[in-house]
């Protein structure tokens, strides 16, 4: 894994309650490995006391060694630390139904490199989306859920994680509610995209009540699945202004242009390591 010739180029998240002499020893620790740091973010978090830290840094020695010394550190300070291989494509499952834009949009910027990550299988409730899953090369699977199928679903969805080794799982505008159990085997491993405009609409048809009230902002949420719908951290988010002229197909086509954008977004920021938690809040180094 090692090239003599540029080293390895590590990123690095570290956390831990916060204290004086944190930035000097993860220096030291990098220094000490022959590292030479490339990209630097730090944040104290004055609700929780925690001290956050993203590093992109070269280094001559093994991922190993320098990732023992990391830990030797992190358990100095009581904390945690994570350190992975810059640009490394991340295992990622995808459920989808049958809107297309969230997918397409996940697979196209994987095809062209923008997003570092790669997509073993595409899962789906319909059919609808296999077509656009073969065309991308991506293995599809199409399962039926309803109430009684609703557990033997769920339990595919977990030896599809566990098989592929998946590291993240992205919900493309998938229609289904996740059980307690699913968003516990997942936490803090899954996004979700979520229409979200001023006032929220809930039901089939957003863009219609959204129509029917005259919004005039149109936006997109990205957050982190958890057993309270819609409730998860906040990665990122955007809004988009609308004004009378616009219909109700008007508002679905911005609304669904900004969902992928923002999905886009947040799954990039996660495969780049630049997510961490503060509680229920976030803290992103982009």
């Amino acid at each position: 894994m090692t090239n003599t010739a540029t080293g390895n180029h590590c990123v690095v998240t570290f956390r831990c309650p916060d204290r004086p002499g944190i930035v000097h020893a993860i220096s030291g620790a990098i220094v000490a490995s022959d590292g030479n740091i490339t990209e630097s973010q730090q944040y104290s978090s004055p609700d929780t006391g925690t001290f956050f830290m993203r590093i992109q840094a070269r280094t001559n020695a093994p991922v190993e060694e320098f990732t023992a010394r990391l830990n030797q550190l992190a358990r100095q300070f009581t904390g945690s630390v994570e350190v992975d291989v810059v640009g490394r494509p991340m295992r990622s499952l995808i459920l989808a139904s049958t809107a297309a834009h969230c997918l397409n949009a996940i697979l196209t910027h994987t095809r062209t490199g923008a997003l570092p990550i790669t997509v073993p299988l595409v899962m789906s409730n319909h059919h609808d989306l296999e077509p656009l899953a073969q065309f991308y090369g991506v293995p599809f699977e199409a399962h039926t859920v309803d109430a009684d199928s609703k557990a033997e679903v769920e339990a595919r969805i977990r030896r599809a994680v566990v098989d592929n080794d998946i590291e993240l799982v992205i919900l493309a505008r998938y229609m289904q509610v996740l059980s307690p159990s699913l968003c516990s085997f997942l936490t803090n491993r899954a996004i979700n995209i979520h229409h979200s405009f001023l006032p929220g609409f809930k039901g089939a048809n957003p863009y219609r009540q959204a129509h029917a009230r005259g919004v005039k902002l149109i936006g997109a949420t990205a957050h982190f699945v958890t057993a309270d719908l819609d409730e998860g951290p906040i990665i990122e988010q955007s809004v988009v202004r609308a004004d009378h002229s616009k219909s109700v197909a008007d508002l679905r086509e911005i609304g669904q242009d900004i969902e992928s954008v923002v999905l886009t977004q947040a799954v990039k920021l996660y495969a780049q390591h630049r997510i961490l938690l503060d509680g229920i809040r976030t803290v992103v180094f982009d």
